[in-house]
Order: C-alpha cells, then structure tokens, then sequence
C-alpha cells in the first residue's frame, strides 16, 4: 500500500510541478548537486508546537538542483554517505550513528543532527562512525535527504558493515511530532512519506541489530518507547508521550532535549543513561522558569545494553568537548553548485 501511494503522491507533485515551476526553468547540472562536497557543519529553546507550514512552499532555492534530481539523486547519495564513513575498529565494539532531521521547514533539526554527527566524530573517536539523513532547503546537494526509504537504503547498507554481535546502531531522529506519535517527514514539495512509531519499529525490526540505541526528540514522542523498547536496546524520547517537548521553531538554533542531552550531557560523559538523567533535570529547571508544562523525558533501558554501551566506552578516550554552532545555509546552499 505504501508504494502504491508513493507512486500516486509523486505523479501529483510532478504534475503540480509543472504549474509551479514558470517554464519548468532549468537547474544546475545533476552531477554538480551530488559531487559537492559536504559543507562543514545561543540559543534559548521555543516550543515544539510550530507548524510544518512555516515556510512556503515556493521557499525552494534558486540554486539547488530542481525536485525530480534530487529525488533521482537519493540512491547514489546514499551509497556515497555510506562509503564516506571511517573505517570500523576491528576486535572492539564500534558504534554507527545515523541522525535523522525529518522537517525541511525549520533550520532548528539540521542544526541539531550536524551537530551531533560532529560531536561524536570528536568526542568518541574511531569507533564512532556517523552518517547524516537530513531534509534542509541548504543541503539538497550534500546530505541524504530524511526519508523512509533512505533510512532503509541506510540500514541496508549499515548491516553489510557492521559486526553484528560486538557493534551498536545509534538513530538520532529529530522532527516534529504529533498526539497520534507520527513523526514529521517533509521537504516541501517533495511527496515524502511520514514515519509513525509502529512504522520506525517495523524498519528496525526488518534489520538485524542486535544492539541499538534509539533517540526520538519530537512532542509525544514517549509514545515510540512500546514498539521500540525490548532487549538490547536503549530507548530515550524527548517527551512523555502526552507531552509536548520545546526549543523548536524558527527562533531557536537547538531544541531544549538537544542542548541538554547532546551539548550539556555528552560533552562532560560518555555514558549517555548518564547524560540523559543530567538532561532531564536540567529540561525541568528551563522548564519550570519558563513556566511551561514539563516534558518528562522518559527512558527504557533493555537487557544487555549498558553493559554493552560500556565495553564500547572502553575502546576509546573521551575527546575534547565541542561546543554548539548551528550549520551555516550560505556555505551549503553554494556548495549545490560546486562542480
């Protein structure tokens, strides 16, 4: 049924881009989106109640290659996203992070998931290994965009390299989210399918990955730890799932989950149950100041996976903190040209 409604979305966004687009103008050279090279990736929190109609949808940049090449372009750029990654430490737990920004709309998610994937580079070394799915006006020609099919394109190709038995598959998934627990997936006008809890689950479910850590940063998103939650796994949402979570919109640079776990809590420790329970008291405290309803944070621990979280934290010495800085559109938006 997906595939079929996939079809049918992409016939009526090609036909509604034939009025859209005046003359069907030309774009760059597909070739020039998909060679770019990937540009190098404070902020007090909004809430995560904006909407995923804040921009328009003529917002699509001049520069970028038209939406019909970047959507012929997704495969090839994720094979290139996969062969870009360091090479795995043999004899050692390694851990392979995938961030997901699922909402083209609001800087406030690519912020995030660059910032993550610079952190870990930095902080837990070559054991650490980190691929970027975002959808973002400024990186149509340098990252994967956040879909479902290319976090299965992903997956597909994580499982050829990984050991199953010793590495671990982090996903960092950062977007809006609804009461219903369905997750926003949009690059306007790009037909993009939307991904809910039961949906995120059956994806991992279809790959063998003993071991994973799974971050849902998105309001209600305590609704995807009962599908996702079981042995081996670590589980941690931004929110209870009747809960609104906060700090996204287009007046933050990072969401208030962001900053407290990724920025304030793995930048002082390794140990994330460590950095989460740091973040949860410090999301309570902005939270109480600022007079919103609490969030609550929530957190499932399966069987097996802090012990292995902690073999994998003994291959490596911790690096240097990393402090936040938000992704930079204009060196994106001119690398889609770069030949």
């Amino acid at each position: 049924m997906r595939s079929i409604l996939t079809v049918l979305l992409a016939f009526a966004a090609g036909a509604l881009l034939m009025l859209w687009l005046p003359g069907h103008a030309p774009r760059p050279p597909l070739a020039n989106a998909i060679n770019a090279s990937a540009p190098a990736a404070s902020s007090e929190p909004a809430s995560d109640a904006g909407s995923a109609n804040d921009k328009p949808a003529d917002d699509w940049p001049n520069n970028a290659p038209s939406p019909e090449q970047v959507l012929y372009a997704q495969p090839r750029m994720v094979r290139r996203a996969l062969a870009a990654l360091t090479p795995r430490v043999a004899d050692r737990p390694n851990l392979y992070l995938v961030t997901f920004a699922g909402d083209g709309s609001e800087d406030v998610f690519r912020n995030e998931a660059e910032y993550a994937a610079r952190l870990f580079a930095q902080r837990f070394g070559a054991t650490a290994h980190t691929l970027v799915l975002e959808n973002n006006p400024a990186s149509l020609g340098t990252h994967p965009l956040a879909s479902w099919s290319n976090l299965e394109l992903a997956l597909d190709g994580l499982a050829k390299l990984m050991h199953p038995e010793q590495d671990i598959l982090m996903l960092y998934v950062t977007s809006h989210g609804d009461e219903a627990h369905d997750l926003l997936v949009d690059m306007d006008p790009l037909p993009l399918d939307q991904l809910g809890a039961a949906d995120l689950a059956g994806i991992l479910a279809e790959h063998r990955f003993p071991w994973k850590v799974v971050v849902v940063n998105a309001c209600y998103s305590g609704g995807f730890i009962p599908p996702l939650q079981g042995p081996g796994t670590l589980v941690l949402t931004a929110a209870r799932s009747d809960r609104s979570s906060f700090g996204c919109g287009n007046d933050s640079d990072i969401t208030y989950f962001g900053r407290a776990w990724l920025v304030d809590g793995l930048n002082h420790s390794a140990d994330f149950v460590t950095a989460f329970q740091q973040a949860r008291r410090e999301i309570a405290g902005w939270e109480k100041r600022d007079g919103l309803t609490p969030s609550q944070p929530q957190i499932a621990i399966g069987s097996g996976i802090s012990e292995q979280l902690a073999r994998w934290r003994k291959g490596f010495q911790a690096g240097p903190t990393l402090p936040f800085s938000a992704a930079t559109p204009a060196t994106s938006s001119s690398a889609a040209q770069t030949p």
